[in-house]
């Protein structure tokens, strides 16, 4: 199997050729460690656009937004492990990879990762097929079954010592603490340099003799890593044997090795575009044509990046060049553009065929090909004959991004924008929706330069009563505030009356809008850069009946140093079938640095009916799989209809200080802090200290933002009232201590439906991890009377005091929960966790609150020296020698 990918670098000159024997040495490494399966076959790098242009090749459907590896210096410097955004379940893909050029350039680090070829392996396992550290940072030992203190790792047998490498180990050895059974902080362990293991790449893929995942013979199921508890305790090498990439895939029998990966190098280059809007019968009615033309000419005027190539070209039965490519170089060009839209829809079938096939001839004007083109498509008719043309469609090399305006829209033109890379977006005929600007709004450039894309701070509207009035206040915060556009739309002959008050007291009014009565849009831009903080206004209908306004804001980054805040939203699929739940998923981030403490709503419309307002979160729960990644998901299951779906997300934060989480919360590679090579250790340079986020997450405050996650389909949803089919969402934060004989549970509450509602629990104890995972039902009941449930997303706390405790010598007891519904539907089981009541091995230690490790070492050394000195002086000696150094530095393996 060959494995083509795409990656971006927005660092490029100084680092290619680290890059090339980086993904050289990795495509060799995943050979062999996929039991010669899978290699690189072909790299693509996507060269910045603003840098000078040498020749390189045109990309086709390669986007910054869509590269698998990014390389670029994060605004939160978080410090320069290699990481993955990976937010998914368990064999689920994940975003993309993040590279330092810090990383790539300095070699001093290949000691703290590995080579850097071995550290890529790593990180593919993440993105590719959803497997997850073998380590754990927060509870890096454990305790076992026989009260052994082991590092959390897989496989077990790599040698090393525990090593204190900070000043918390006040007695320069590691320390025991009574009360937990482990060591306390600052203890380490630290590697033989030399071993004989070949497992694990998601442990330690720094260790030269590791080349091999974990499998089923020698996986370590006891330690507490996000391995075992995303992947209900499979081996990674299981889970990734189960991808479709090695479906009737197996190893070669030659003994050759594979080719080494080739490279292409990739330049997006101006901006190719042209819209192809319906005008046919279909168009009639609903408002449809003005709705198009003001939606396609804020597109125009605020959204399309400056220097792209826009034309213009509609449909019905016949196609029309409403405008040749143009360069959009000043307001001009773009308000010459915006009057070339249509102003109405003649009679005549739909023929979308005709229309994208007049596009292309519009971009072929530009350099004679259509290669990585853009195009537009918005239709509200029916055409069955689309099929003709996809063939030439998806063959050209072009994008079309599709628009579907009401319930009768062609029903394959989602296809066609999901076999070229397009965006899929669906307006209804709902008008305080704003769905079709919503959806303009979203088609960025996908070359990377984010400074320049338009960024949607506000998209509202509301049905409003003769003069009643219509406010709301949105936030412009510090990232943002040029090209700031506010843009009011109305269905009366006059405008209503629009009131904007400005944080500092300023006021406008209508006249400072430039109002189009015949289209029903007022605009106003900022000048200059906006003013930060709460903008408010109100828009009061003076007409006698009930009508919908709306206001739309828009605005980009307000320097070029410094990111903007962003929403990327999507959905889990974009076509499912009833009752197959989905998740919604909201990126926030300020360019690869999350945002915390955001309020974030999203709204998912149908065709007809009523939208389903949900509150995503990023609490560690339910759908949301790593908390305080700035990721904010939520489970979706409730449908009332087939069809087209499309999903809007709000998202705001108050001007507050929110306390970010003090680590790195993705999947990303250990720094090890030494090694022992040739009987010495080796300590590599501390971790550099975490530049903490927490001032950039105040100096950031206040912000507003809309963003569209596209459109998705439903089908399958029940005519009729069905029973309930959806069970409670699995628990996967549970964590269990002890106090005295007690066991305290604490989780985040389930729901009824999923994550939603309220259910009741089930709770389960056992000496053996792996009974509860496959024997739930047979393990140790836990009365449960005095629990009284929480609403979902709410933190449950729950103390008992387990049998064992009280009438055996048992230190140790795992306790796993299952939610259960009203109609006894039940959880999956959750992560398993472990309750340590630690007994001190030696009675005259039994009164300290602490004791050495090194302690009990040395006196079984003693005890062995005075054997030695009885059986052989010299053989004693010897050993004496050999042991010194360790003993004195360091505690030894238990």
């Amino acid at each position: 199997q060959q494995v083509t990918q795409m990656l971006h670098f927005i660092v490029f000159n100084c680092i290619y050729h680290q890059k090339v024997e980086m993904i050289t040495e990795a495509s060799f490494y995943l050979f062999n460690a996929t039991q010669r399966r899978v290699y690189f076959q072909n790299i693509k790098i996507l060269i910045p656009a603003t840098w000078k242009a040498n020749n390189y090749m045109k990309p086709k459907h390669e986007s910054y937004e869509k590269a698998e590896i990014i390389v670029a210096a994060p605004y939160w410097k978080h410090g320069d492990d290699p990481y993955t955004l990976q937010y998914g379940e368990c064999g689920n893909m994940g975003k993309y990879i993040h590279f330092t050029p810090n990383f790539l350039v300095n070699d001093y680090l290949i000691d703290v990762y590995g080579s850097r070829g071995r550290v890529f392996v790593h990180e593919w396992a993440h993105l590719r097929w959803g497997v997850f550290d073998e380590y754990n940072n927060e509870k890096p030992f454990y305790i076992t079954g026989q009260n052994q203190v082991k590092v959390t790792r897989c496989a077990s047998d790599l040698t090393g010592i525990y090593v204190c490498e900070k000043k918390s180990c006040t007695e320069g050895n590691c320390v025991i603490n009574q009360l937990s059974g482990l060591f306390k902080e600052g203890c380490a362990f630290i590697p033989e340099r030399t071993q004989t293991a070949k497992s694990s790449i998601m442990y330690m893929q720094s260790l030269s003799s590791v080349v091999e995942f974990c499998n089923e013979s020698n996986h370590n199921r006891d330690a507490p890593n996000l391995q075992n508890r995303m992947c209900d305790y499979r081996s990674t090498w299981d889970v990734i044997i189960s991808s479709m990439d090695f479906n009737n895939t197996l190893p070669r029998t030659d003994t050759s090795l594979p080719p080494p990966p080739t490279f292409s190098l990739l330049q997006k280059r101006d901006r190719v575009i042209c819209l192809v809007l319906d005008v046919s019968h279909s168009m009639n009615g609903e408002d449809r044509i003005n709705r198009l033309r003001q939606a396609a000419e804020l597109y125009l005027l605020q959204v399309v990046e400056d220097n792209s190539y826009v034309g213009i070209v509609t449909f019905n039965n016949e196609g029309e060049i409403r405008s040749q490519l143009c360069q959009i170089v000043n307001k001009d060009i773009r308000k010459q553009l915006a009057s070339y839209l249509p102003t109405a829809a003649p009679s005549g079938g739909t023929n979308i065929c005709v229309g994208l096939q007049l596009g292309f001839q519009v971009i072929k004007k530009q350099d004679g090909n259509i290669y990585g083109s853009e195009i537009i498509l918005l239709t509200a008719g029916e055409d069955s004959g689309i099929i003709e043309c996809f063939s030439n469609i998806i063959t050209s090399g072009s994008i079309i991004h599709t628009i579907a305006l009401g319930p009768s829209a062609a029903k394959e033109v989602e296809q066609l924008a999901h076999e070229t890379g397009g965006l899929t977006f669906f307006a209804s005929d709902r008008l305080d929706s704003n769905d079709l600007i919503d959806g303009f709004s979203a088609i960025s450039s996908g070359s990377g330069d984010t400074f320049s894309h338009s960024i949607q701070i506000e998209s509202a509207g509301e049905r409003t009563e003769s003069y009643k009035q219509f406010s709301r206040t949105v936030t412009i915060d510090s990232t943002v505030g040029k090209d700031t556009f506010f843009v009011v739309t109305w269905q009366s002959a006059e405008p209503p009356k629009i009131t904007l008050l400005v944080p500092s007291g300023k006021n406008y009014t209508n006249k400072d809008f430039e109002v189009n009565t015949v289209l029903q849009v007022a605009r106003l831009q900022i000048p200059g850069i906006a003013e930060v903080g709460e903008w408010t206004y109100a828009l009061m209908n003076t007409h006698l009946s009930p009508q919908i306004l709306t206001m739309t804001v828009t605005s980009r980054a307000a320097n070029s140093t410094r990111p903007a805040i962003t929403v990327k939203a999507h959905i889990s699929s974009d076509r499912n079938e009833y009752p197959r739940a989905m998740v919604v998923y909201a990126q926030v981030s300020q360019g690869l640095s999350p945002i915390l403490g955001a309020n974030v709503t999203a709204i998912i419309k149908p065709e007809t009916g009523y939208p389903i307002i949900l509150e995503l979160l990023d609490n560690g729960a339910g759908s949301d799989i790593v908390k305080n990644d700035g990721v904010y998901s939520r489970y979706i299951y409730s449908f009332s209809e087939n069809g087209r779906y499309n999903l809007k997300v709000r998202v705001q934060r108050t001007n507050k200080t929110v306390r970010p989480h003090p680590s790195v919360p993705w999947s990303h590679s250990m720094y090890i802090p030494g090694y022992i090579e040739n009987g010495k250790i080796q300590m590599n340079p501390p971790r550099p200290s975490v530049i903490s986020n927490e001032d950039i997450q105040t100096r950031v405050g206040g912000f507003s933002r809309t963003a569209s996650g596209g459109s998705f389909i439903i089908s399958a949803v029940p005519t009729r009232l069905y029973t309930d089919v959806f069970p409670p969402c699995k628990i996967i934060d549970l964590h269990a201590r002890t106090a005295n004989d007690d066991i305290i549970l604490s989780w985040t509450a389930s729901g009824d439906d999923l994550d939603q509602g309220q259910g009741i629990y089930e709770i389960r104890t056992s000496e053996n991890p792996l009974e509860l995972r496959n024997n739930f039902d047979k393990t140790m009941l836990v009365n449960t009377s005095d629990l009284t449930p929480q609403h979902a997303g709410s933190k449950e706390i729950f103390v008992f005091k387990p049998e064992a405790f009280a009438t055996e010598n048992i230190t140790i007891i795992y306790v796993a929960v299952r939610a259960i519904d009203k109609a006894s539907l039940h959880s999956d089981v959750s992560n398993i966790a472990q309750a340590v009541k630690f007994v001190p091995p030696m009675d005259d230690l039994t009164d300290n609150i602490e004791y050495s490790v090194s302690r009990i070492v040395l006196l079984g050394f003693g005890l062995l020296t005075a054997v030695c000195l009885i059986t052989s002086a010299t053989i004693c000696a010897l050993k004496k020698r050999k042991k010194v150094f360790i003993t004195e530095t360091a505690t030894n393996l238990l």
